[in-house]
């Protein structure tokens, strides 16, 4: 086997899951790539001799690149505004029935096109970028109009294509009633949201579909249809569920099989139990926890206790969580909700990338899956995890590229 690189005199932190948990770690490794694909991965006196070009890495890690699996990056406005009112003490729930939050964002996304919001998102996507990141999903969801949610859908697949990174874009139409339909959600997800769904697949612009079911957005009786509409449209479906009440969004998500079940503050042990049942992964977002000032924990112990997969991400949006780095999300995720450091680093690697349904490609070193690896000046991966602000990437390779 005459491999395209090799790189050796390496530390790898494989995140292959196993009983016995941790990072799976190899010491003294070596790494080697065929086109896109890891070749081999594993003890250096074992590699293979052979290949075109061999790179030492004088005892770097490398870890598989971080997935970021939940983003609202394409957008338009600014709510930094409402970030104050916040601190003077109106809630999340009372600056969204002002006029505030999702629907100003809307108004704002609305003036914009494609490709404005590309240029926009881009910057963004840089900043998770330099952190390791090779992966990210973009939601739409502040278009709420039928052009609107495809020029959000089309920017993201440009921002994939611009970047270098793998873009998975998520149909959110059902993330609120805009103004024009207010008292009239179910016109809305008659009139919009399932037409978008059928043009979404139709033109291959989405790679699932979620909804925000809560009390300020829409009812599980009414994401219960959006969902529906996309199983007949062969997409996977996520869900915003449980976060500010237990509207019984945890076990709605794992009725219709979901990828994952995002936020989960008040997700109760009925929803764990259906979540385990079905499969899905419990979606962390710290960000958003420590920007609302949240006091309700999401039940970690119980989601550990009945083995459901835990991913982290940023849930990077303008206003309930402004925050674009994936590695300060694992380190809140750890601090706040008591994830240990394994399984924070488990949640932006091996866990994010099966709550996006790619755990097959990416996520892991092993031999067959995608070379998308970071390459870091760490003693240890949990240096990853304690230091804020901190960016020790070294380079980044890509479906077997270096960046």
């Amino acid at each position: 086997m005459r491999l395209d690189k090799l790189l050796t005199d390496v530390n790898l932190a494989t995140m292959v899951s196993d009983d016995a948990g941790g990072l799976a770690e190899v010491h003294d490794g070596a790494l080697g790539i065929i086109g896109d694909r890891i070749a081999f991965a594993g003890p250096r006196a074992e590699a293979p001799g052979d290949a075109i070009e061999t790179i030492g890495l004088d005892g770097r890690w490398v870890t598989p690149a971080l997935v970021d699996c939940h983003t609202h990056l394409v957008f338009a406005g600014d709510r930094s505004d409402e970030f104050k009112r916040r601190l003077d003490g109106e809630s999340y729930e009372e600056i969204a029935r002002s006029g505030g939050g999702i629907a100003r964002t809307v108004r704002e996304t609305r003036k914009a096109g494609a490709a404005e919001l590309a240029a926009a998102a881009l910057s963004r996507l840089d900043q998770l970028a330099q952190e390791g990141v090779g992966t990210v999903e973009i939601k739409s969801g502040y278009g709420l109009e039928f052009e609107s949610e495809l020029a959000m859908l089309k920017a993201a697949r440009a921002c994939g294509l611009a970047s270098g990174l793998r873009v998975v874009t998520t149909l959110l139409a059902a993330h609120a009633v805009p103004a024009e339909f207010a008292g009239r959600a179910d016109d809305y997800i008659d009139d919009v949201c399932l037409p978008l769904i059928r043009e979404a697949a139709r033109e291959g612009l989405a790679d699932a579909v979620d909804a925000y079911c809560e009390s300020i957005a829409f009812s599980a009786d009414q994401t219960r249809r959006v969902f529906a509409a996309a199983r007949d449209a062969g997409l996977p479906v996520k869900l915003h569920a449980d976060q500010f009440s237990d509207s019984g969004g945890a076990a709605l998500a794992a009725e219709f099989g979901a990828l994952s079940a995002d936020h989960l503050e008040y997700t109760s042990e009925q929803g764990v139990a259906a979540l385990a049942q079905a499969g899905s992964v419990a979606v962390l977002l710290p960000g958003a926890f420590y920007t609302l000032r949240e006091t309700q924990y999401p039940p970690i112990a119980s989601l550990r206790q009945r083995g459901v997969a835990m991913a982290v991400a940023t849930d990077a949006n303008p206003g309930s969580s402004p925050l674009v780095s994936l590695l300060t999300a694992a380190n809140m995720a750890c601090t706040l909700f008591s994830l240990t450091v394994d399984e924070a680093l488990a949640g932006i690697t091996r866990e994010g990338a099966r709550a996006l349904g790619l755990e097959r490609d990416i996520g892991t070193i092993e031999t067959g899956k995608r070379a998308d690896l970071a390459i870091w000046d760490v003693t240890h991966p949990a240096e990853l995890i304690q230091w804020i602000g901190h960016r020790p990437l070294h380079a980044r390779i890509l479906s077997g590229e270096w960046q």
